[in-house]
C-alpha cells in the first residue's frame, strides 16, 4: 500500500509546478534507518535514486541538513556531486565544494574549551556513550545503552554543562544530547539555504524534534514532511525512510513531467 495519500499527492503535484525547488532532507531516520554505530547508517538505495532523479530535473536543488558535523554527513550519505550539506544543525555549510560556518569570538572559544575540559573524562565514566565533537560543541550519543545507562549519561552531561557552560545552547534529539556555543538551528539552515537558491518552494523532510526547527519556517505552498512518530507540526507524515524515498521518487516524476 502507498504511503502516499490524496492529499499528499495533490500537494506534491503543486509542488512540482515551482519555478525552483528546494527540496531539503535530515539524514539520519529520514534518508536513512537509524543503527546503533552511526558511522555505519547510509541512505537507503531506493532513497538515493530519488535524490539522483530530483538532481536531473533543472531548477531543482536538494540539500540535506543534519545535526551531524559536515564531514560526518558527507561520509554518511555519500552524497552525490551536487547536493549542498547542512552539519551541526546549521552551523557549517559545505556548498559546491566550499566550506564555511560562523565564527566563534573569543568569548566563544573560551566557552569552548571549558566544555572540551568538561567533558574529558566523561566516556570512561559512562562506557558505551558516545560523544561527538562538532565545530561549536559536542553531542553525546546513547543509542544502544539501556535506558537506565542513557538517563545516567544524559544527566551528567547536563550537569557537566550547567557547571562549566551554563548559557550554552541545549537540544534533546533521539539518543542524543547536544550542546553548542552557537545557537543555530535548522530553521536558520532553510532561511539560508532559501536565500543562497533563490528557491520559490520548499520541500523539508524530517523525523527528530529539531526538524520542527524547519518546519516552522516554510511558507505558504511549501511542504513539511515528518518521518516516524512523534508530535509535528508538519501537516503531512510518512512511517519511515522508505516512505519517504517513495514521496521523493513521486515528487521526481512529476517535477520531470513539468518539462523543466
Amino acid at each position: 500500500m502507498s504511503a502516499i495519500d490524496a492529499a499528499l499527492n495533490s500537494a506534491l503535484k503543486q509542488l512540482a509546478d515551482a519555478e525552483h525547488l528546494l527540496v531539503a532532507l535530515d539524514f539520519d531516520g529520514t534518508l536513512a534507518p537509524f543503527v546503533d554505530r552511526p558511522e555505519d547508517a547510509r541512505a537507503l538505495p531506493e532513497a538515493r535514486l530519488a535524490v539522483e532523479r530530483l538532481l536531473e530535473v533543472s531548477h531543482t536543488t536538494v540539500a540535506f541538513v543534519s545535526g551531524r558535523a559536515v564531514d560526518s554527513l558527507q561520509l554518511a550519505s555519500e552524497a552525490p556531486a551536487g547536493v549542498l550539506l547542512v552539519g551541526s544543525h546549521g552551523a557549517e555549510y559545505r556548498f559546491d565544494g566550499v566550506d564555511a560556518h560562523p565564527p566563534l569570538d573569543a568569548d566563544d572559544t573560551e566557552r569552548l574549551r571549558a566544555l572540551t575540559a568538561g567533558f574529558a573524562g566523561f566516556s570512561d565514566a559512562h562506557p558505551g556513550a558516545r560523544i561527538e565533537r562538532k565545530p561549536a560543541g559536542f553531542a553525546v550519543h546513547t543509542r544502544g545503552l539501556d535506558s537506565e545507562a542513557a538517563f545516567l549519561a544524559e544527566n551528567d552531561a547536563r550537569r557537566i554543562v550547567a557547571d562549566v557552560c551554563p548559557d550554552a545552547t541545549v537540544r534533546d534529539g533521539k539518543d542524543v544530547l547536544e550542546f553548542s556555543v552557537l545557537d543555530a538551528t535548522k530553521g536558520d539552515a532553510i532561511l539560508h539555504l532559501r536565500d543562497y537558491t533563490g528557491a520559490t518552494a520548499v520541500l523539508y523532510a524530517g523525523d527528530d524534534v529539531t526538524d520542527e526547527d524547519a518546519f516552522s519556517v516554510l511558507n505558504t505552498g511549501d511542504l513539511a514532511l515528518k518521518s516516524g512518530e512523534g508530535p509535528t507540526i508538519a501537516p503531512f507524515r510518512v512511517g519511515s525512510p522508505a516512505e519517504v524515498a517513495e514521496v521523493l521518487d513521486s515528487l521526481a516524476s512529476f517535477r520531470a513531467a513539468t518539462g523543466r
